[in-house]
C-alpha cells in the first residue's frame, strides 16, 4: 500500500474526481472515471480525506449533478467494494448531499443494473437512488450535458463504437470479454453469443 501522500498524488494524478462544465441545466459537474480508480491502492481514509479537502467545497454552495463513467471497469481492479461504496457515502457533507441532483451513469452494463438493483437501495438512500439515471451511450450523454465543457478519455469513446457494432454488449447478452470473441466476425460462430458468455 502506498503512503497516504502517494494516494493523494495519485488520485490527483489520475483525475479520477474533476468538476469540470455544466450540465443542460446549469448545474457544475462532478466527472468520475471508474476505470482510473486504483482500488487496491487507496484506502478509503485517504479517499475520504481528499474529497472532503478537495471536491466537497466546491460543492456545498449550488446544486451539481455527478457523471460517472462506468466504462471498462472491473471488478477485481477499479470496484472498491460494498463498504467502502458505503463509506464514501457516509462521509458526503448533508449540504453537499442536498446539492446532488442527478447522477447520470454512463455505460452500466448489465452487472452493474443488477448490481444496483439488488444493493442500491441499502448504499444508498432512497433519495440518492431516485436520482439515478442510466446513460448507455455517450451521444445520450450529450441530451443532460453541455458537450463542449466535459473531456471523456478516449477509451469512452472507443467502447462506444463496439457498442455500435455490438449492440447486444448493451444489455449483456453479449460479452465484451476478449477471450469470447477475440477478433473473430459476430456472426460465423454457429454457436450464439448469449450461450458462449453463459458457458465461458
Amino acid at each position: 500500500m502506498f503512503t497516504e501522500v502517494e494516494q493523494e498524488q495519485l488520485i490527483e494524478k489520475l483525475e479520477i474526481f474533476k468538476i469540470q462544465g455544466r450540465d443542460k441545466r446549469g448545474r457544475k459537474i462532478l466527472r468520475i472515471i471508474g476505470k482510473f480508480f486504483p482500488a487496491r491502492n487507496l484506502s478509503v481514509e485517504v479517499v475520504n480525506k481528499y474529497l472532503a479537502e478537495k471536491i466537497f467545497p466546491e460543492l456545498e454552495k449550488r446544486p451539481f449533478a455527478v457523471v460517472y463513467v462506468h466504462t471498462d471497469v472491473e471488478k477485481s481492479e477499479n470496484f472498491p467494494g460494498v463498504s467502502a461504496l458505503r463509506s464514501f457515502y457516509d462521509a458526503i457533507p448533508v449540504k453537499v448531499r442536498e446539492n446532488l441532483e442527478a447522477v447520470y451513469f454512463l455505460h452500466p452494463g448489465l452487472q452493474a443494473r443488477l448490481f444496483l438493483a439488488t444493493f442500491g437501495r441499502f448504499i444508498f438512500s432512497g433519495g440518492l437512488y431516485g436520482k439515478l439515471r442510466y446513460v448507455s451511450r455517450v451521444d445520450n450523454l450529450w441530451e443532460h450535458v453541455r458537450r463542449n465543457e466535459i473531456g471523456m478519455p478516449e477509451f469512452v469513446y472507443d467502447h462506444d463504437e463496439d457498442l455500435e457494432y455490438r449492440p447486444m454488449m448493451d444489455y449483456g447478452l453479449e460479452s465484451d470479454h476478449a477471450r469470447v470473441y477475440g477478433d473473430a466476425p459476430a456472426v460465423d460462430s454457429p454457436v450464439t453469443m448469449y450461450s458462449m458468455r453463459c458457458i465461458s
